[in-house]
């Protein structure tokens, strides 16, 4: 009877050497493969956050510390990365006044690539265990932290959103009947009435809308989605007059730019100028401050008030996971409904 001699050899088989050798190629291209993945907005605030991650270990005077393009590209440059050094990093952003939110999103992005890191082999799995251990901060924690500093933010972001009336969303989408005036109806109807993202409102085409249909088609970058709303009652009111008065474009972008004097211009609105236009316009009607993301937080919250289910909810948001729109449901939820004292 003939045994199988199960003995280790101490050449590696034909399978063995080919599997280093992928392992070798997927090593190297981790950092690529991934960023080839992801949207150029989120590669730019990655790349905005990693170069912060530098300037930290630089202000450390750690010899020979990598900077931002090294860290985005190169697995060799997290070797010696740390725990005590991600969560040194999170320290220092606080007392130089960073926003909380930032730290936290931050945080996410230093753990992605020291994961990326660890699974080409330059970092351990241990320091990488560790380095995931580091967790931002909750809204609790987040505002006794801003309690305790006394310098709490930099940069445009807020704390907590401008919260709009139903009377000032309705000015809002009540403008003028002028060129500019008929341009940001629809500007505000669709932020205030459709939850759109600034980028997603300033990319929409002339043939996005269908207004014999009474429907507005539009992708979303961030979930890489292609949606259809059937546009509410203000939005088409709004679309029909700029469209009637000859304010819109023949082809290409829906919204068009407009001068000082009020008069529009040439097509197509960046996302800074859609901004600017929203936080004059929420000035206006005293609501300082206002932004784009704002006015997607008046309609979450308003579609939840009015009992939007959860799932239909995140679809109509363009959102990848129930998370966000729970907090709109949880927020207008009544706590003690259900609950019997009489």
């Amino acid at each position: 009877m003939t045994t199988l001699d199960l003995t280790p050899t101490t050449q590696p088989t034909a399978l063995e050497h080919a599997g280093q050798v992928a392992n070798g190629f997927a090593a190297r291209a981790a950092f690529s493969d991934y960023r080839a993945r992801k949207a150029d907005n989120t590669l730019r605030r990655q790349d905005a956050d990693l170069a912060l991650f530098a300037e930290y270990l630089a202000d450390a005077q750690i010899p020979g510390a990598p900077g931002a393009a090294a860290l985005a590209q190169d697995p060799a440059a997290w070797r010696g990365v740390t725990w005590g050094l991600v969560a040194g990093w999170a320290r220092w952003q606080l007392t130089r006044g960073y926003a909380v939110a930032s730290v936290n999103v931050r945080l996410s992005t230093v753990r992605t690539y020291a994961k990326l890191a660890a699974k080409a082999g330059a970092l351990d799995a241990h320091e990488l265990a560790l380095i995931r251990t580091v967790e931002g901060y909750s809204r609790t924690e987040a505002k006794r932290v801003d309690e305790k500093r006394a310098q709490t933010r930099i940069g445009l972001k807020k704390a907590d959103p401008v919260l709009l009336t139903p009377d000032q969303a309705r000015q809002l989408k009540r403008q003028p009947n002028t060129p500019q005036g008929r341009r940001d109806a629809v500007l505000m109807a669709l932020l205030l009435d459709h939850g759109l993202r600034a980028s997603e409102l300033a990319g929409l085409k002339v043939t996005d809308i269908d207004l014999a249909a009474g429907t507005m088609t539009f992708y979303r970058q961030k979930v890489d989605k292609t949606q259809s709303h059937k546009l509410t009652r203000d939005a088409l009111a709004a679309l029909r007059r700029y469209f009637d008065a000859g304010d819109a474009p023949a082809v290409g972008p829906l919204l068009r730019a407009s001068a000082g004097s009020g008069r529009l211009t040439h097509a197509g609105m960046s996302t800074r100028n859609l901004s600017e236009r929203v936080r004059t316009l929420g000035a206006d009607v005293g609501a300082a401050g206002l932004s784009a993301h704002d006015c997607r937080h008046y309609w979450a919250t308003r579609a939840a008030r009015n009992g939007s289910a959860l799932d239909r909810l995140q679809d109509a948001g363009g959102w990848s996971s129930y998370a966000m729109p729970l907090r709109y449901v949880e927020a207008a939820a009544i706590a003690n409904e259900g609950v019997n004292v009489e």
